[in-house]
């Protein structure tokens, strides 16, 4: 499986949680950390655990590994690394505290729309 099918599984896994506004963005050409980031956010600290659960079984499920899971008892900033995806989700008012995409500018956007449910 490669970077590009795995942000599919996670897009579609934060997508069946009610993850919102989901941003990818192509981190290949900016950073030799990883290939994608996945950001998302989430209205409650509930509602954070669940997106990240539902990313973890999904992860699980097809196979890929979970290398390391961060924040997930605040659930403020949960980050999922799976290598080459790095996954943040984040109650709304942290995400626009750290701003990623802002900091991240240069990576281009993928578009994962149809990856994500209407």
């Amino acid at each position: 499986m490669n970077s590009k099918d795995i942000l599919e599984v996670v897009v579609k896994a934060a997508s069946d949680k009610r993850a919102e506004d989901i941003v990818a963005l192509d981190m290949q050409q900016v950073s030799l950390i990883t290939d994608y980031f996945m950001i998302t956010d989430a209205t409650s600290g509930r509602q954070v655990q669940a997106i990240t659960d539902n990313v973890q079984e999904a992860c699980e499920k097809a196979g890929i590994e979970v290398k390391r899971i961060e924040g997930r008892n605040a659930a403020r900033w949960v980050l999922i690394d799976l290598g080459d995806v790095m996954v943040h989700v984040f109650q709304k008012d942290e995400r626009a505290h750290y701003n990623l995409e802002k900091l991240w500018s240069e990576a281009p956007l993928v578009n994962v729309d149809d990856w994500v449910e209407a």
